[in-house]
């Protein structure tokens, strides 16, 4: 399987989000390991995944990625409804947008660039909410009175 569309926030992260990945399908079992073997190793070994069940209904509780199992936990958390929480080892955590896998590419690189800025003040529904509107974050900021170019 090809190397995951994946674009992590280059240092440490002001926001909401860590970055953002772009699955090719919606089958966690096989979409998963693909990520997790993309991370630097250093990070330590993944143990454990927070998925949306609406993102991800099927998902199995458990997924093999090299070397080790992970853990899947299912959330009916809005927050978590576009996104993963991918558990570190000694690191922490990382919140990642899931863009979802039929997302126009267009849409999708300017979602995982957005994410992957480390002063992106927005969530992943918002992210996502403001794609299918056809306004960015920043266009979203002027809208609202917010700060507009940074």
């Amino acid at each position: 399987m090809p190397l995951p569309r994946l674009r992590l926030t280059p240092d440490v992260s002001h926001g909401p989000l860590d970055g953002a990945w772009w699955p090719r399908c919606d089958a966690l079992e096989l979409e998963l390991p693909v990520l997790v073997g993309s991370l630097d190793p250093g990070i330590g070994t993944i143990t454990r995944v927070t998925v949306g069940t609406a993102a991800w209904p099927d998902a199995p509780q458990e997924v093999m990625a090299p070397g080790h199992v992970i853990e899947v936990v299912l959330s009916d958390s809005a927050a978590q409804a576009h996104a993963i929480t991918v558990d570190c080892g000694t690191v922490g955590r990382w919140e990642l947008l899931v863009i979802p896998p039929d997302e126009p590419a267009r849409v999708a690189a300017r979602l995982l660039t957005a994410a992957a800025d480390p002063a992106n003040p927005l969530s992943a529904p918002r992210l996502l909410a403001l794609a299918e509107s056809g306004l960015d974050g920043q266009d979203a900021e002027e809208s609202e009175g917010g700060a507009g170019p940074r």
